[in-house]
C-alpha cells in the first residue's frame, strides 16, 4: 500500500476561455468552475498543479494525420469559408465548428494529457488529473463529437513507452469510440468501456459483440447500457467487470476518462447516476494503487460536471468535501441550494436485472478466452520529444509579437500556482 499518493494536477484557465458559439452544447467555461471549486475547497494545496505545455504539431501527428493537424492549425472562423472541401473532409462543421483559438484549444487540453502520462512515466506523481482532456471521439484524420484531437491516445502512447500494457476505462455516457479504434489491433491496450448504446444514440458504436480484431482480439470490451440506468447497477457491474479486468490484464497504468454526461439530469445523457455513484468508480479505480491518469470528457449540465469534477479530486485525494459549496468567483451558478448534491434522476431504469447479467456473462465469457495477461517483447523506449530552447536573441526584434501571443505570456490571476516558479511547467520532464 502506498502511503501518501502524490497528485500532479493540470490547468491552463485559457482552456476554458473558448467558445464553441451560442447554441453549442460543449461549454469549456465549466472547466474554470471547476477548478474554482477544486481552489475554494483548499485541494490546490494538496496538490502539485501544473500548466501543461501546448503541445506541439509534430505530437499531435503521433497519432493524428500530419495534414489534419496541419489544417487544424490554418483555419479560422475568418478564413473558414474559403475551406469547404476540407471542413467536409475532416468533419468540421456543425458538431465540431471552428471557433476562435481552437488550435490553441487543441494544444493545451492534449499538453495536459501527455504533460499527466510523462510525469506518471516518470515516476513524479502517482496520479495525474487534467480535467480538460478526455476527448474521446476524434479520429486520426478527423473531428467527431465535439472532439478535434484524441488526447487519450496520446497520453496512451507516452504511456506505452514505460509500461508495457494500458488500461483504458471510459464511463463516459458515449462510447469511447475513437481510443477503441485507435487501439483496435494490438493487446498492449485494453479498452473497457460502459455506455449508453442504441443506434440513434451517438456515435451508434460500442456493441458488446465489438472486441477488437488480430492480435486486439478480446481486448476491446463494451458495456453497452440502456436508458435510466442507476448507482447500484452501474457500480455493481463496474465492479465486477474492472475487477477481472485488473485481475486478468495485469495492466502496468490505467487512463480513467470520467465524462460526466452519465450523470442525472445530463443535457445530453439519459442515465440516474449521483455524484456519489459516478465518483465510487473513481474510488475503486484508485485502489488498485497502479499509475493512474484522470481525465474529463463529456458533460454538458455545466454546474453538475463542475460538481463531479471537483468531487472526484477529492476522493482523489482523500477528502472528502463538505455539502456546502464555499464562496467563490462562480458560486451563483450552483443556487439555489449552493450543495455538491444533485437531485437524482427520474429516468425510467430500462436495464433489467437480467440483462445486466447477460452483458456481465458475456464481457467474463471473452475475458476468460485471455489466458493471461499478454507478454510484450518490450522495446528500446523512445525518447520524448526533442522541443528545441526558445531563444528571444535569435527573434527578429522587427517582427512584432501579436497582442494575443503577448498576453499569452502573462500567468493568469486566477490560477493559484502556489510557490510555484516557470520552471515548474516546464515540457522535458
Amino acid at each position: 500500500m502506498r502511503s501518501k499518493d502524490r497528485i500532479a494536477y493540470f490547468y491552463d484557465g485559457d482552456a476554458g476561455s473558448v467558445y464553441f458559439g451560442p447554441n453549442h452544447p460543449m461549454k469549456p467555461h465549466r472547466l474554470c468552475m471547476t477548478h474554482h471549486l477544486v481552489l475554494s475547497y483548499d485541494l490546490h494545496k494538496k496538490m502539485e498543479i501544473y500548466r501543461p505545455h501546448k503541445a506541439y504539431p509534430v505530437e499531435l501527428a503521433q497519432f493524428h494525420s500530419t495534414d489534419y493537424v496541419e489544417f487544424l492549425h490554418r483555419i479560422t472562423p475568418d478564413t473558414q469559408h474559403l475551406f469547404s472541401d476540407e471542413l467536409a473532409k475532416y468533419n468540421l462543421g456543425e458538431d465540431c465548428p471552428v471557433f476562435d483559438n481552437l488550435f490553441e484549444f487543441c494544444q493545451i487540453y492534449a499538453g495536459g494529457t501527455i504533460d499527466a502520462a510523462c510525469r506518471l512515466n516518470n515516476h513524479l506523481c502517482d496520479i495525474a488529473i487534467n480535467w480538460a482532456g478526455g476527448l474521446h471521439h476524434a479520429k486520426k484524420c478527423e473531428a467527431s463529437g465535439f472532439c478535434y484531437i484524441n488526447d487519450l491516445v496520446l497520453g496512451i502512447l507516452e504511456l506505452l513507452k514505460c509500461h508495457s500494457r494500458v488500461l483504458y476505462i471510459d464511463i463516459d455516457v458515449h462510447h469511447g469510440d475513437g481510443v477503441e479504434e485507435a487501439f483496435y489491433f494490438t493487446d498492449r491496450v485494453m479498452t473497457v468501456s460502459f455506455h449508453k448504446y442504441g443506434d440513434m444514440f451517438f456515435p451508434g458504436t460500442g456493441d458488446a459483440k465489438e472486441i477488437g480484431e488480430r492480435e486486439g482480439k478480446f481486448y476491446a470490451i463494451n458495456v453497452p447500457l440502456k436508458d435510466g440506468i442507476d448507482d447500484s447497477s452501474f457500480t455493481r457491474l463496474f465492479k465486477t467487470i474492472i475487477s477481472k479486468v485488473v485481475e486478468t490484464y495485469q495492466p502496468g497504468a490505467i487512463v480513467l476518462q470520467c465524462g460526466a454526461d452519465s450523470l442525472a439530469g445530463d443535457r445530453l445523457g439519459c442515465f440516474n447516476l449521483s455524484i456519489d455513484g459516478h465518483a465510487e468508480c473513481v474510488r475503486f479505480v484508485k485502489k488498485f494503487n497502479l499509475p493512474l491518469l484522470v481525465t474529463g470528457g463529456g458533460g454538458y449540465t455545466k454546474e453538475n460536471v463542475a460538481r463531479c469534477w471537483a468531487v472526484e479530486t477529492g476522493v482523489l485525494l482523500d477528502t472528502e468535501l463538505p455539502n456546502e459549496i464555499p464562496e467563490n468567483d462562480y458560486i451563483k451558478y450552483f443556487g439555489p441550494d449552493f450543495s455538491l448534491k444533485i437531485p437524482n434522476g427520474h429516468i425510467e431504469n430500462l436495464n433489467s436485472k437480467s440483462y445486466l447479467s447477460t452483458i456481465k456473462m458475456q464481457v467474463l465469457e471473452n475475458l476468460r478466452c485471455i489466458q493471461h495477461a499478454p507478454s510484450v517483447q518490450m522495446q528500446e523506449v523512445p525518447p520524448d520529444f526533442y522541443i528545441p530552447d526558445f531563444n528571444e536573441d535569435l527573434q527578429n526584434p522587427d517582427e512584432r509579437i501579436d497582442q494575443h501571443t503577448q498576453d499569452k505570456h502573462i500567468q493568469r490571476d486566477d490560477e493559484y500556482y502556489e510557490g510555484d516558479n516557470d520552471n515548474d511547467h516546464q515540457t522535458d520532464l
